[in-house]
């Protein structure tokens, strides 16, 4: 499988993990044969566990995800804001926090990206602005748990520094 397949394949997932979280919100229950029903199609094991994992994670973390975004969204109820644009936010905000293997950039693009299909015209931007401000702090405050290659988008000490400040 080529990268363009698997990023496909990614963007396939995370769209049914937003309907399994989008029909429990609906009903709160049932939330294994949601799993199951919505994920039947797809055969590859570690996908199918990818799509289980990031539902797990964020129904298991929902009070957390949720102060997140509330610290972002001054003077905005969070029960103002589109179901679909929170569950994606929840979900982007669970990838930063959960999934060290994925970097930060792929997962706040493909939750803008899906939001644009599925949401409103303005969730784009809405739910870049908030996850770049939870990317920013969870930085500041070395709880950034992301590692391999290109995961962390750190700025390396400049050589020559006394010549420039010269």
């Amino acid at each position: 499988m080529n990268s363009s397949d698997k990023k496909r394949n990614r963007r396939i997932l995370r769209v049914k993990t937003l309907q399994i979280l989008y029909a429990y919100e609906m009903n709160k229950e049932g939330l294994t044969a949601l799993t199951e029903g919505i994920l039947s199609d797809i055969e590859n094991k570690s996908d199918k566990e990818f799509s289980i994992q990031l539902v797990n994670k964020v129904i298991a973390s929902q009070k957390e995800l949720d102060q997140k975004i509330k610290e972002k969204v001054d003077n905005w109820e969070l029960a103002r804001i589109a179901l679909i644009d929170k569950l994606l936010l929840r979900l982007g905000i669970a990838e930063l926090l959960f999934f060290p293997d994925i970097p930060p950039k792929v997962s706040i693009n493909e939750v803008i990206e899906i939001g644009k299909d599925y949401s409103t015209s303005n969730s784009g931007k809405f739910i870049n602005g908030i996850l770049d401000a939870i990317l920013s702090d969870l930085k500041e405050e070395g709880k950034l748990n992301k590692t391999g290659r290109g995961l962390i988008d750190e700025s390396l000490p400049k050589k020559n520094s006394k010549k420039e400040s010269e």
